[in-house]
């Protein structure tokens, strides 16, 4: 990586799931074809690191459209794709709210939703139907969600209902597991 670049995290939305196939190896070579390599990814859920020169606003936007545009010519669907800094994914981790709650019992999961776009409070509160789930905080474009078993039952997939609030695409990633995707950007 050279001294103008920083590393990027690429969160995709809704990969290997419901018959939407992406290979990691193919995902690394289609971001090495835009010009992002060496890129690498993280467990087959859709996260990817790539050097690229720090951007902002209708520059950053730009480079998800075109990561976007070439996931969706290559794998053949639509794959919304959230960008971050791994900065910013460091400081969305630092401030989520679930060390206050104290570790999660087995019938709960803490998770954090990384979208396309500042989430507005003004929504809030956002709660499953069942109180399954819950949006508990706020931080720029990251929402923090604490998810509960209900009467036996998993909770669903709030994400949709979320986009349509906020106004934004997003994916979902358990708390843990960002972690793990920090180390490994790290690396």
């Amino acid at each position: 990586m050279s001294a103008d670049q920083i590393t990027y995290v690429a969160f995709l939305r809704a990969v290997n799931v419901g018959g939407r196939k992406v290979e990691m190896a193919r995902l690394r070579a289609e971001l090495d074809e835009l010009g992002l390599g060496p890129s690498r990814t993280y467990i087959a859920s859709g996260n990817a690191f790539f050097a690229a020169p720090r951007t902002s606003g209708a520059k950053r936007a730009a480079l998800r459209a075109r990561i976007e545009e070439r996931l969706q010519a290559a794998f053949g669907f639509e794959i919304p794709t959230a960008l971050y800094t791994l900065d910013e994914v460091e400081e969305a981790y630092a401030a989520a709210p679930f060390a206050a709650m104290g570790p999660a019992a087995s019938h709960e999961r803490y998770s954090m939703l990384f979208t396309t776009g500042t989430l507005d409070p003004s929504v809030l509160p956002q709660v499953g139907a069942r109180g399954e789930w819950e949006v508990i905080g706020l931080h720029g474009a990251t929402a923090y969600l604490h998810y509960r078993v209900v009467e036996g039952r998993a909770p669903g997939n709030p994400v949709p209902r979320l986009e349509k609030a906020f106004g934004v695409q997003g994916t979902g990633r358990f708390h843990h597991t960002v972690e793990k995707i920090i180390a490994a950007a790290r690396k």
